[in-house]
Parts: structure tokens; sequence; C-alpha cells
């Protein structure tokens, strides 16, 4: 204990705590963008946290610390995960029913149990950590500490989360407090197992069709010979790309709302734009003006609004791209000035 006690206590238990919710909610988030039951029952992880914390806390005078061997148990939980991920391995407008599992992966009553078990086990290793730390200070002053590093390991979390950080920033942050709170006293097999859990991380972010939103992994499926791009979400078949006339072909309900109006309106707002489908047939079918609300970062959104190759802005045509807070703030001045239309995106593929 006295070779990991090189920085004060106080930081200690602040790094600690800010360690363990750094953790709980990297893997709440990324287990589910890996393994596709997962991204529904994100529930079925926080349970295993919560259950690792408490059995963490039970040991704070145990006479073996098991807090060293938090990093092996993270990285072969990592391993688990990249070796024998659960994706719905399917695109188009089919319906999805769960329950059928997945073309990919180990089957749902294998899979949860080791996912359950392995995050409940690193997560009791990370918080006997903390629990030995907290047992050291009075009640009031140990949760003083221990409450301000959840919030900093929540806030953190966040904040790379809005900046789209891939999922190897997040295991370089738990790399750099393991060995900062290990100190001199690092061993061998816990350097190998903080570098595998970047290592791994990293391969998965260098994938040029990842990307990460705020709230999800979207991966781009490319099919040259359909001339279609599907779009995965957490690795649930969410939208596709292609262009106008396939699309005519393949899918009309897009163009319902259309067929059903005397004339063409001159405005529209278009809640949910998505990857731009509905963007794309507005303009084609003549709409003047269309304001496309998205919840994703306007600067990744803007780019592929417009997917269709064949499709461009026509002379007096405007589009306008909103996030979802800012249309929001902006709905009430949107209704005074008369939207002819308002379209929900649609997204038949998504379950």
């Amino acid at each position: 204990m006295a070779a990991e006690t090189q920085i004060p206590l106080r930081a200690r238990l602040v790094l600690l705590s800010f360690l363990m919710l750094f953790v709980e909610l990297a893997l709440i988030r990324w287990t589910g963008s890996n393994i596709v039951y997962l991204s529904y029952f994100s529930n079925f992880v926080l349970l295993g946290s919560f259950l690792g914390i408490g059995v963490g806390f039970l040991r704070a005078r145990s006479q073996i610390n098991l807090f060293r061997w938090a990093p092996l148990a993270l990285a072969l939980l990592v391993i688990f995960v990249r070796a024998f991920p659960a994706r719905i391995v399917r695109t188009g407008a089919q319906l999805i029913f769960f329950g059928s599992g997945p073309s990919h992966g180990l089957p749902t009553w294998l899979s949860l149990p080791i996912v359950f078990v392995a995050v409940a086990a690193a997560m009791a290793m990370i918080a006997e950590g903390v629990a030995r730390t907290f047992i050291q200070f009075e009640a009031l002053e140990a949760y003083r500490y221990d409450i301000l590093g959840s919030i900093l390991g929540i806030g953190c979390f966040s904040l790379l989360s809005l900046l789209r950080a891939p999922s190897v920033v997040w295991g370089i942050v738990v790399a750099i407090v393991f060995v900062v709170l290990s100190g001199r006293s690092t061993t061998l097999l816990q350097a190998v197992a903080a570098l595998a859990i970047v290592f791994l991380l990293l391969a998965e972010s260098l994938n040029p069709n990842d990307s990460w939103s705020p709230y999800y992994k979207v991966t781009l499926l490319r099919d040259p010979t359909h001339n279609v791009i599907g779009i995965q979400v957490n690795g649930i078949p969410h939208q596709t790309i292609q262009p106008l006339k396939q699309r005519l072909a393949s899918e009309p309900v897009y163009f319902l709302a259309y067929h059903h109006l005397k004339q063409t309106p001159k405005n529209v707002l278009i809640v949910g734009a998505g990857n731009g489908a509905d963007v794309a047939i507005a303009l084609s079918m003549g709409v003047q003006h269309v304001d496309a609300v998205e919840i994703d970062d306007v600067r990744r959104t803007r780019q592929p609004l417009l997917h269709d190759r064949d499709q461009r802005l026509s002379p007096g045509q405007k589009l306008r791209v909103l996030e979802l807070g800012e249309h929001v703030a902006r709905l009430p001045q949107a209704a005074r000035t008369m939207v002819g239309e308002i379209i929900h995106g649609l997204s038949p593929e998504t379950p």
C-alpha cells in the first residue's frame, strides 16, 4: 500500500472515484456498440457495475488487494467483446424481430452472462481500490472527495462523447489513471494490460467506416454492387443511402407525402433529417425552402444531407440545417412563417 500512496490520499480518492464512474459509463456505451443485445438493454451492464461496486466496497478491509488486477480484468473484457461482437448483418427495409438472434456473434444465453460477470469483476476490483482509500477518512470527508471524483468522471466522459472522441481516447484516459494510481509499483502485467486496452480500442477506432456520435457508434456498410451505403447504429441496420430513382423503386413510402398533396408546398420542415433522404426527396419534388432538423452535430450532418449525386440545389431553393436544440428555440418563429408541410423523417429500416 505504501508504494501506491505516492500521491496525496485526497487526490488518490478523487482519482479512484473518477476512474470508477468513467469506466462504468465507458463500459455501458462501448459494450452496447459492439453487442447488439446490450444496445437495448444497457441496464444489464449498469446492474453488473452496481453489483461489482458493492462487492468491491465489501472487500475494503480484505487481506488480498484485487485493485492491482483491475487492468487485467478490463483487458480480458475488451478482448472478449472485440473477439465476439454481436451484430445484425442485414440491410434494407425488412422488419427486425429481436429474439431470433443476430446473424453474427455468440448466442444471447452465452454472451450476456459472460459480459455481466466480467463487468461485475472489473468494477469490483476498481471499487475495492476506492473502498480501501475511502475508509482512511472520516465518513463525511470521504463522501466529499468521492462525489467530487465521481462528478469529474461523469463530466469528462460526457465531454469526450460530445466531442465525438473514439473509444481509443477512453482507453487512453483509463490507462493513464491506472498508471498514475499505481505509481512506481506498476508491474509489467499491469502495464501490458493497460497497453492491450489502448491498442485493442485503437484497432477499432482506426476503422474508416466507423465514427462516434455523442450517442452511439455509426458504421457505414458500402455495397458498390447495388449502389447502396447501409448505415448501422450500434450494430443495428438503421438507414440506407442510395440514388433517388433507386429509392423510389425500392421504398416508395418516402414519396407518399407529396403524392397526397394537391400542390407541392414551398416550405417544408423535416424533423429527423437523418442522412438526408427526405431532404433530397423534398428538393427533387420542387420544394423551395427546406428546414432540416437533426439531433446530431451540424458539421457531421450538413455534408451527407444531399447524398444523392444527381440532386443539387436549383436556383431559388434554400436548405437550412438546424440542430435539435436550435430548432426548439426557433420553433415558434417557424410556425409564424407558415411552414407548408411538416415531415417526420422516415426510417423503415429502424427496428
